[in-house]
């Protein structure tokens, strides 16, 4: 990434940024998945087009859904949810059909 003129993040060493004449792209590697983003998309064509030549890759389009965070856009913003995450684990220890209490020192079944 350094090659293409990113910067790598020295706390996170997954995630690179690149500023260049007030235009940022960044990216975000987890494992075999790539995340693209910023404010330009010539940019981000090129830098798809340049890691294509280096890997085997595949675009999935938007983000919908990355490390248990599903994501969902729309005009007011990005909106981030665990939902699926939470029901998967819910499932998993069979409490998928418990009901919320009000209060912390509830007995309720």
């Amino acid at each position: 990434m350094k090659k293409y003129g990113f910067q790598q993040s020295n706390s996170d060493h997954t995630f690179f940024l690149k500023h260049q004449q007030g235009k940022a792209t960044a990216l975000i590697v987890y494992v075999d998945d790539i995340i693209i983003i910023g404010n330009d998309p010539e940019e981000i064509s090129r830098l798809q087009e340049q890691l294509t030549t280096k890997f085997e890759m595949k675009n999935l389009g938007g983000l919908k859904y990355f490390l248990g965070i599903e994501v969902d856009r729309s005009k007011q913003g990005i909106f981030l949810s665990q939902q699926k995450y939470i029901i998967d684990l819910l499932s998993e220890v069979r409490l998928v059909e418990c009901k919320p209490c009000r209060h912390a020192n509830c007995s309720e079944s």
